[in-house]
């Protein structure tokens, strides 16, 4: 996995951001890492607290893999982020879509409140697909919804996690309200989930392999791209029958 630098003291002009790697040239699926996301930056949740000296990380045009990237982010103190561009839903979105949400798995995951709003034009945003990642202000399109109006209601860390063991992955996904247990031991299946942490192209998945985690409702597609949509446990929020 490449590595990322997240120097986050100081706020930096977009142009020559710490842990970027330049200007977008965003051409096809194989620069998919390499198309950079804009994201402002603070230690803390509030408005008013990003004002004051030394609390606000500035505005960061960001690259590469998001899982050492946000992890550095959040040991340097980034508690609050915001997406200023619209995050498209639909498996026909671009590739900076897809990006961003896979970024926002990662936040969530290392509980990193996000201000961003979401685009749906297909009603791809109230089947419950998103409902584990934190929540938009407002979903563009489908605003109507009350699947959709349900998503900042209903949203807790956790709601769809994977762990892993030794030889095997387990999800527990709670965004049909009950839990569902997947225990994941296939050799094919694993190999795939630790591809598709970052995303791959949906053909260097195997068919059986992709059928499987698309039916479970663990994948998404975006860009032509697969990636893996359960947050993982790097801390556990809740006592484990609560999660």
């Amino acid at each position: 996995m490449p590595s990322s630098s997240a120097d986050v003291t100081a706020q930096t002009s977009p142009s020559s951001p710490p842990g970027s790697t330049g200007p977008t040239d965003w051409t096809g699926p194989a620069d998919w890492t390499g198309c950079a996301i804009e994201i402002d930056l603070s230690r803390d949740y509030l408005p008013d607290a990003a004002q004051v000296t030394g609390m606000s990380f500035g505005t960061r045009r960001i690259t590469g893999a998001w899982r050492p990237l946000v992890a550095e982010l959040r040991r340097a103190g980034v508690r609050h982020a915001r997406l200023p561009v619209p995050v498209d839903l639909c498996p026909d979105a671009g590739a900076a879509s897809g990006r961003a949400l896979v970024l926002l798995r990662e936040l969530t995951a290392h509980a990193v409140a996000v201000d961003w709003v979401a685009r749906c034009h297909d009603g791809c945003a109230g089947q419950g697909l998103f409902d584990h990642l934190y929540p938009p202000d407002r979903v563009d399109g489908a605003a109507d919804d009350p699947a959709v109006r349900g998503w900042r209601d209903a949203f807790f860390l956790g709601k769809c996690v994977f762990r892993r063991g030794p030889g095997f992955v387990e999800v527990r996904d709670r965004r049909a309200g009950a839990l569902e247990l997947f225990t994941i031991d296939q050799p094919e299946h694993l190999v795939a989930i630790g591809q598709l942490l970052e995303g791959v192209p949906a053909g260097q998945v195997p068919a059986p392999v992709r059928r499987d985690l698309a039916d479970a409702r663990l994948i998404a597609t975006q860009a032509g791209r697969l990636w893996w949509l359960p947050t993982p446990a790097y801390r556990w929020p809740f006592p484990a029958l609560a999660v």
